[in-house]
C-alpha cells in the first residue's frame, strides 16, 4: 500500500485525517501562503492546496507516496479573511462577520507522482454567524485563542456557538479537509482505501 502524506502541520487536519483511521505520515510544507491581489479566494484556496501537496512530494525520497495538500480562504463578499494571527485583528474579523453569512473556499489535492496522478477540488461550505457582541467575542477568544483559524473561527470546538445557521454537502470542508472528497480521489489515486480503512487504531 503505498504511504500516506499529509502536508500540513494543522492538528486540526491531523485531527480529521485520523477519522479514517489510514496510517499517514505529516511534512510541513514551505508554501508561502500570501495572497494575490485579485485572486479569487476559490482559486486561490486551490492554488495553496497544489502547491503544499508540491512542496512535499519535493522534500521526501518515498518512491511511491500518496500526498495530501490542503488550505481554506474564508470569503465575506468580496473580502478574503485569513488567519488573524494576533487578537486584535481576530475582534476585527468576528466583528465584521457578525449576522453575515459567510462562504469557506478549501482547497483538496491528492499527488501520486509514481502513476502521474494530480487532482485539485474546491469545496465550499456557507455559514451564517449570530449577532455577536463585544463582550462574547471577547470570551470567546480569550477561550479558544484561535488565531490560527481562517476567520477566527474554530468550528471544531467553541466556535460552533458563534453560528446561526449552515449550509453545505460535507461539514468536513468547514473544518479544513473535506473527507468526502478525499475518499474519492484517493480511490482514484490508486488506494484500495476500502482495504485502508480501519486499519490504525485512532490516535
Amino acid at each position: 500500500m503505498p504511504k500516506l502524506i499529509l502536508a500540513s502541520t494543522s492538528t486540526y487536519r491531523q485531527a480529521l485525517l485520523q477519522r479514517l483511521r489510514i496510517p499517514f505520515n505529516v511534512i510541513a510544507p514551505s508554501t508561502a501562503e500570501a495572497l494575490q491581489d485579485g485572486e479569487p479566494p476559490g482559486a486561490m484556496a486551490a492554488r495553496l492546496a497544489a502547491a503544499k501537496a508540491r512542496d512535499a512530494a519535493q522534500i521526501t525520497d518515498e518512491p511511491d507516496a500518496i500526498f495530501i495538500g490542503s488550505d481554506q480562504v474564508l470569503a465575506a463578499d468580496s473580502r478574503k479573511l485569513g488567519k488573524p494571527g494576533t487578537h486584535d485583528r481576530a475582534i476585527t474579523q468576528l466583528r465584521s462577520v457578525s449576522g453575515r453569512w459567510v462562504r469557506f473556499h478549501t482547497g483538496l489535492t491528492v499527488l501520486r507522482p509514481k502513476v502521474n496522478y494530480s487532482q485539485t477540488v474546491v469545496e465550499t461550505y456557507d455559514i451564517r454567524f449570530r449577532t455577536l457582541s463585544d463582550p462574547l467575542i471577547e470570551q470567546y477568544l480569550r477561550a479558544e485563542m484561535p488565531y490560527d483559524c481562517a476567520g477566527s473561527l474554530k468550528a471544531e470546538a467553541l466556535g460552533i456557538v458563534l453560528l446561526h445557521s449552515a449550509r453545505g454537502e460535507d461539514h468536513t470542508a468547514l473544518l479544513g479537509l473535506p473527507l468526502i472528497s478525499l475518499v474519492r480521489l484517493l480511490r482514484e489515486a490508486g488506494l484500495d482505501i476500502d482495504a485502508a480503512i480501519g486499519s490504525e487504531p485512532p490516535r
